[in-house]
């Protein structure tokens, strides 16, 4: 008998056009795998095979979704509505091929859970723990795991002279709880500050304000309980933001990464670390910056990282000896075999 699997993707944040351009490549790969699938769109509902072919293909070539756009996406995007479904209540699977934290940051998949519904990726709780970055480093702080200084603006009361001295100069600039480097800044100049939490705010109500470690990009996918191989990420510009990540030719990424061994088996243990204390399972990807001396400061844990065939966890699979379809066919084994 065929395994039914329902794609989630599209959703209403400004990573759309990342899921969609995702959720394309997956859908073809399980279809090879002998999947029968199925694509929702949790702004519009189910897909049609015209669907499929206007949004899924070339997603990342279309503009940036205007604020006004995104804003009657999440209108018609009720995560409540959407879990009744058939097409989705039908599915022996739920493969979740979204970003942002409408459906990556924990309420999706409490909805799914309550439903009974099986899914692939981190549930609920772990998800939720991931997604906001300043309780994710928390808890990354005391597992005596390293991650850059920081303060969550405006919980720790403002960012004042003092704070930043004792951060020091650069900052980084950021909202708490949105992937993909959406809204983030890199601040040089104590003047630049204001404007860089204003544009942070945008996108979250609580910015995180945190020291620039600065050194080599790495980062480690998980697939499962292994650590996948290490890649180095070379932007063009000083840190890896949305227009080096999604501009072609703005950003050598090698995998797997020109590092000592030791360097590498540190980093997908530290990986290991960070995807067991954040309590996440079948999948994720953490990055790392390693200063000159060696030392490694987990920047984030991403739990629904990229998903086409040029994103970092299949580059990380691929040099593993993983190829993307089997990848995918691997995460839904994961979830299928999980006890409920």
């Amino acid at each position: 008998m065929t395994t039914q699997v329902t794609l989630l993707t599209g959703g209403s944040t400004a990573e759309r056009d990342v899921a969609l351009a995702g959720a394309g490549q997956v859908a073809a790969a399980l279809r090879r795998c002998g999947f029968d699938v199925r694509v929702i769109d949790t702004c519009s509902g189910v897909m049609t095979a015209d669907d499929e072919a206007r949004l899924l293909v070339d997603a990342l070539d279309r503009a940036h979704p205007t604020a006004e756009t995104l804003a009657a996406l999440a209108a018609r995007e009720d995560f409540a509505a959407l879990v009744k479904l058939d097409a989705l209540r039908s599915a022996d699977l739920i493969f979740i091929v979204l970003h942002g934290e409408p459906g990556e940051g924990g309420r999706l998949q409490g909805l799914l859970e309550l439903e009974g519904l099986r899914y692939v990726g981190s549930d609920a709780l772990g998800s939720t723990l991931a997604m906001d970055k300043d309780v994710a480093k928390r808890l990354m702080r005391d597992a005596g795991i390293d991650t850059a200084d920081w303060l969550c603006w405006p919980a720790d009361g403002g960012v004042s002279a003092g704070a930043v001295e004792a951060l020091g100069l650069p900052l980084i600039v950021k909202p708490a709880r949105v992937g993909s480097t959406v809204g983030l800044t890199l601040v040089d100049e104590r003047s630049e500050l204001e404007a860089a939490i204003a544009h942070a705010r945008r996108f979250d109500q609580t910015v995180l304000v945190e020291a620039f470690v600065d050194g080599r990009e790495l980062t480690v996918g998980v697939l499962g309980d292994e650590a996948l191989a290490v890649g180095e990420i070379r932007p063009q510009h000083r840190i890896f933001d949305y227009e080096c990540k999604y501009t072609p030719g703005m950003t050598d990424e090698i995998f797997p990464a020109q590092i000592e061994p030791a360097l590498a088996t540190l980093l997908q243990s530290l990986a290991l670390d960070v995807h067991r204390t954040l309590r996440l399972r079948d999948v994720s990807r953490i990055d790392f910056r390693v200063t000159s001396d060696g030392r490694a400061y987990c920047l984030e844990a991403n739990t629904l990282p990229g998903m086409t065939t040029a994103s970092l966890l299949p580059q990380g699979a691929a040099a593993s000896g993983i190829d993307f379809d089997t990848l995918c066919e691997r995460l839904c084994h994961l979830a299928l075999t999980r006890d409920p």
